[in-house]
């Protein structure tokens, strides 16, 4: 039996499906984390100024029920408010730290994160990023869903990097 719950938040185009999250979980679980994966509802005409409300109706109920690690790849970072009224320690792939509605919440926080993005992705930055946490996984010209340029084998070294410093946060929690 698990003694402490993770929530897994997924982004828009990016479900728990993805390999970020399928590592990411069975890292959680084998550090004794029962693990929680989100399907969003009605994602349809999802508009992005709507993104943070329609993000916190959706996690408030999963939240209640208590939580140890909250994980959010980029619209899940639109749960950075609840994280940090909570206190909620938690990772954040791909954040969306180009959007005040995330990034302001972030510079708040008072529970450790650890916040994970690539130089190739237009909603990251990592100066912000660094100035957040000192917990920062950045991967130089990583996309939106940390693929990287040139031969699969460098995306899927991206991948364990940013699996590898989940698992060493989580740990610690």
């Amino acid at each position: 039996m698990a003694d402490r719950r993770a929530v897994l938040a997924p982004g828009q185009g990016y479900d728990t499906r993805g390999p970020l999250f399928v590592y990411i979980g069975e890292a959680l679980r084998r550090l004794g984390f029962e693990v929680h994966e989100v399907t969003w509802r009605s994602l349809g005409e999802l508009r992005l100024d709507s993104a943070p409300e329609w993000v916190a109706e959706q996690l408030d109920p999963v939240l209640d029920a208590g939580v140890d690690l909250l994980v959010g790849k980029s619209l899940g970072s639109f749960a950075a408010p609840l994280a940090a009224d909570r206190g909620i320690p938690a990772v954040w792939l791909t954040p969306l730290l180009t959007d005040p509605a995330v990034r302001e919440p972030l510079g708040r926080a008072t529970a450790p994160f650890l916040l994970a993005g690539g130089t190739g992705d237009r909603f990251w930055d990592g100066a912000v990023a660094r100035r957040l946490t000192p917990y920062v996984v950045e991967v130089a010209d990583a996309d939106h869903s940390m693929m990287v340029p040139g031969p699969l084998a460098a995306s899927a070294e991206a991948l364990g990097r940013v699996c590898t410093a989940v698992e060493e946060f989580a740990a610690g929690r």
